[in-house]
């Protein structure tokens, strides 16, 4: 059986989505349980160069119900003006993203298989199948952030490991 684009796009995007809404609120957890502001890890880098946790979990966010906006729209950007999130506005941004992710169905989003899209950033224009949008663009970027807001938050002393990260698999029933 073909996997198809809802499957290699939506269903990977809810199960890692589940992950970092997973590791959010045990990051919550854990500063409200050691006297820690929450506040003081929006802004954590893990080397100076490098965008902030903030980024990451806004990144997450576009990478995938942005990404299917996106296929939907035939263009891809990169996100302007984002807003300066507090830990709570992440969490609603997580949830939110799922929510609308959970309303699509497999047909509407199949219904885009082949359909071109172009990611365009200043005034370079990549032109992408959907498939290849997904598999070799959307997908490495959303996990690429989605582990580094995971590697923060470990560098922050919260107690996740790689079950926290992986998120409800897609195991055989």
């Amino acid at each position: 059986m073909a996997n198809s684009l809802y499957d290699s796009s939506v269903m990977c995007y809810l199960q890692t989505l589940g992950a970092v809404s997973g590791f959010l609120d045990k990051g919550l957890s854990y500063c409200k349980d050691n006297c820690i502001d929450p506040e003081t890890i929006v802004e954590t880098r893990i080397f100076h160069d490098m965008l902030p946790f903030r980024f990451q979990i806004q990144s997450v966010a576009h990478h995938s119900i942005g990404a299917i906006e996106g296929i939907k729209n035939g263009v891809f950007r990169p996100p302007k003006d984002l807003p300066n999130h507090d830990y709570q506005g992440l969490k609603v941004l997580i949830a939110d993203a799922l929510d609308g992710l959970m309303k699509l169905t497999p047909e509407e989003v199949n219904a885009y298989e082949d359909a071109d899209i172009v990611f365009e950033v200043r005034d370079k224009k990549l032109p992408f199948t959907a498939e290849n949008f997904v598999l070799s663009f959307s997908l490495p970027n959303f996990h690429f952030h989605a582990a580094t807001a995971y590697d923060i938050l470990r560098s922050k002393g919260i107690p996740v490991g790689k079950l926290d990260f992986l998120g409800a698999m897609r195991l055989k029933t």
